[in-house]
Parts: structure tokens; C-alpha cells; sequence
């Protein structure tokens, strides 16, 4: 069976399947409608069916979104922020996002990824270490000033 012989229902009923196997922002799902051909009246009323029956939920998907990307990829909020941007999040999902991250979890981190990545550089000279710790963590949205209080304890 090709993609555009599926009905409205069949494709919604993948769209669930799509959307609980992992939380979605809206822009993904919209992506994933894109490969089928149906018009924008039925993709907008199998996006609304989504969001009434809670598998599409952007403040869901941000908050998660954050934590997963803090935790795991030991992303800063500069990152984090860009990224749901990217994904057309709103101002205020961001912030509730970023309020998912507590202020000790993430000074506990920066001075994890800080230390883990100063004891991989050993051989090298300070000035050297410096500028490989801060490319290191600006890469990861870390903020500058947090980044310069860790490298000046070189």
C-alpha cells in the first residue's frame, strides 16, 4: 500500500502510533504529514485531534525535551533554547523548559563536564586548556560568564 492511498483515519491512527513511541513538537508532526498527500484542511484537523487527545502537547514535549538533552547530552540552556526555537516553540514553553533544570543540578554539571574534560588535557599548556574548555563548552550552550568563572580557577 503507497502513502497516498491511506485514508484521513489511517493516517491519524499512524500519526498516534508516530507520536507515542516519542513526545513530538508540532513542527515534526508536520513533517511526517508532509509525506502524505492530504490537504491542509486535513492535516490541520488530524494535528487538532492530536493535541484534544493529548498526544501532540508542545509544553510536554519541551520540558522533556530539555531535560533529556541537560541529562544526557550535558547541553546548556543556550543550546537547549536554540534548539526549541528551531523546532517553532514558544517563548513561554521555553521558559517553562528551562525552569525543568534546577540552578544546583545545572552548577553541578558545568563543574562535571568542567573537571572531565580539564583531566582529558593534562599535557597541555593553560593557555591551551583554557581555550579548549571554553570552545568545548560554548559548543554546548553554556553561558559565558559561568564558562569564565570555571577556566579561571585554572
Amino acid at each position: 500500500m503507497k502513502k497516498n492511498d491511506l485514508t484521513a483515519k489511517a493516517i491519524q491512527e499512524k500519526m498516534k502510533i508516530y507520536c507515542s513511541y516519542q513526545d513530538r513538537c508540532h513542527k515534526e508532526v508536520l513533517e511526517k504529514l508532509k509525506k502524505f498527500n492530504i490537504d491542509f484542511q486535513e492535516k490541520n484537523e488530524i494535528i487538532s485531534n492530536l493535541i484534544s487527545e493529548n498526544f501532540l502537547n508542545e509544553s510536554r514535549f519541551s520540558k522533556n525535551f530539555a531535560r533529556g538533552k541537560f541529562r544526557i547530552k550535558n547541553w546548556g540552556k543556550i543550546k537547549i533554547t536554540n534548539e526549541l526555537k528551531f523546532r517553532n516553540i514558544s517563548t513561554y514553553n521555553i521558559s517553562l523548559a528551562l525552569k525543568e533544570i534546577s540552578d544546583e543540578d545545572y552548577f553541578k554539571k558545568l563543574d562535571y563536564i568542567f573537571k572531565k574534560k580539564l583531566s582529558n588535557l593534562y599535557n597541555l599548556k593553560n593557555d591551551t586548556k583554557k581555550k579548549k574548555i571554553f570552545s568545548y563548552l560554548r559548543y554546548r550552550g553554556w553561558e559565558k560568564n559561568l564558562i569564565f568563572e570555571k577556566i579561571n580557577e585554572i
